[in-house]
């Protein structure tokens, strides 16, 4: 009669209640005749995304538009993202495992108990279908972002016929956000100019990092690898990370960087102006490349 469409109250309170009124009937019932209304027990289900940008479907076009051309000429193409930070000793993992006793985890989550934190840094190879983390130990930083790449190029471009060129896949914001000027400054230097390599860069617009292939062809599988087990070291993360194969023939690389990475950086107007960013014709916001300064005259 109110137009009540949900209850906490059990079957239990639901039996009681209609007893005071003179109705006699069971829990059991009630549950019965509640399911035979289309009502069960539901939890939260996150349903609602957030305001999406208008440009969203052109974005998503132009970027497989753009990988399509970078595979077909053997350049590399990477997509990259941090994973959520990891506490590291005898923590709570969700997840459950074959075992005979499980595994004993502190009863709380409070990080002055943790040896450490692991921040893994990814990098999706989607042509070859092989996966790269550093993990980090102390921020998610621009620096950390491009010093991983960096790093990856060194060993990882020469397994491709022409890696004259890199495009580079990333969401919106975090430590390789559109916005971060200090991201474009270490692509720029670290990878761009250090190799002599163009790097073409693609953000997706914000609320569809989902589509990022690296969170279901990497991270994903990560998660399950490791699912139930206490990261209780760093040797047990890097070693789960290891370890992470599908039958599909996914392969990942782990590396453990100790460097300090500092929060906060900021890039002036001066420095920024001496970057070679390109913007692309289609939505330069999210689409640009960064070119070697040493191409520059």
């Amino acid at each position: 009669m109110t137009g009540l469409k949900w209850s906490r109250r059990t079957p239990e309170t639901v039996a009681l209640e209609l007893q005071s009124t003179g109705i006699d009937v069971s829990p059991s019932t009630v549950g019965r005749l509640l399911k035979q209304m289309g009502f069960s027990l539901r939890a939260n289900r996150k349903a609602i995304s957030e305001a999406t940008s208008p440009d969203r479907n052109e974005q998503f076009e132009y970027i497989a538009q753009l990988r399509e051309s970078y595979a077909r000429e053997g350049h590399p193409i990477i997509s990259v993202d941090a994973k959520k930070r990891e506490l590291i000793g005898p923590f709570k993992n969700q997840g459950t495992t074959w075992e005979l006793k499980p595994p004993l985890v502190n009863d709380h989550d409070f990080r002055s108990q943790a040896k450490g934190i692991a921040i893994p840094y990814g990098i999706y190879e989607p042509v070859l279908n092989r996966g790269h983390v550093f993990v980090g130990t102390t921020h998610e930083t621009a620096e950390f972002a491009a010093d991983s790449i960096a790093q990856w190029w060194r060993y990882a471009s020469q397994n491709y016929q022409d890696p004259s060129q890199l495009l580079i896949l990333a969401d919106g914001g975090g430590g390789n956000g559109y916005r971060s000027r200090a991201w474009k400054t270490f692509i720029q230097s670290r990878v761009a100019d250090r190799y002599e390599v163009p790097v073409g860069v693609c953000h997706y617009p914000r609320g569809t990092s989902k589509w990022n292939p690296i969170e279901h062809r990497l991270f994903s599988e990560i998660s399950k690898n490791w699912r139930g087990r206490p990261l209780d070291s760093y040797e047990t993360v890097l070693k789960y990370i290891r370890t992470t194969k599908t039958k599909t023939g996914l392969r990942v690389r782990a590396r453990l960087v100790r460097k300090v990475y500092k929060k906060g950086l900021k890039i002036s107007d001066i420095q920024f102006s001496q970057l070679c960013v390109e913007p692309h014709e289609t939505l330069p916001k999210w689409n640009y490349t960064i070119r070697p300064r040493s191409n520059v005259h």
